[in-house]
């Protein structure tokens, strides 16, 4: 990943919370608060909108950028969520971490804020999977899917979901879903 990846990569994720946002609302109702949809929507709008105005130079400047938008523009829990991830591929990032361990220390500082696990129907679950398949040299945009699909069974046991219990089951956890949407769009800029 380098800066000019990264800039494509947050204009691809954000074309595809765009698009999606009224299915990510969707997914949010019947086990959410129906706002992640919302707070997705305007978080990545201001993210590019910072990219535009800032023209970050470095990985590290986008990433940091990221985190500062996330954290200050998006509501509900995906905000912290999100913003926590982007910080912690920033500090990875400043340590020189290849991008596996920077993907992991994300994934690390996501669980840290929300002591999820996996299994417990949250975002955790895709980024576990990303993260190990990333690891391995492994990462597709089937493994991503499936991941995602992988929430459906399960009963929610962290965040708003598992307020609504055996209700849970049965539907994709809609930060799983945007998360899909995260790893599908940065293997999209990998490639280009």
């Amino acid at each position: 990943m380098n800066i000019e990846m990264g800039i494509r990569w947050m204009e691809l994720f954000n074309e595809e919370i765009q698009n999606e946002k009224d299915y990510l609302t969707q997914l949010d109702t019947p086990i959410g608060d129906s706002d992640h949809g919302n707070n997705m929507s305007r978080g990545m709008a201001h993210v590019v909108k910072a990219i535009e105005e800032q023209k970050p130079e470095t990985l590290n400047e986008l990433l940091k950028l990221i985190t500062t938008n996330l954290l200050s523009k998006v509501g509900g829990a995906s905000g912290p969520l999100y913003g926590s991830a982007f910080m912690g591929m920033m500090k990875a990032e400043t340590a020189g971490e290849e991008w596996a361990k920077i993907l992991k220390t994300g994934l690390e500082n996501i669980q840290m804020r929300g002591k999820a696990e996996q299994g417990d129907k949250t975002m955790v679950d895709v980024w576990i999977a990303v993260v190990e398949a990333v690891e391995n040299g492994e990462l597709t945009h089937e493994l991503i899917d499936e991941a995602v699909e992988a929430t459906k069974p399960l009963k929610a046991k962290k965040g708003r979901a598992s307020y609504v219990g055996d209700r849970s089951i049965g539907h994709i956890d809609p930060g799983a879903y945007s998360s899909g949407l995260l790893f599908h769009t940065m293997l999209r800029a990998e490639a280009q």
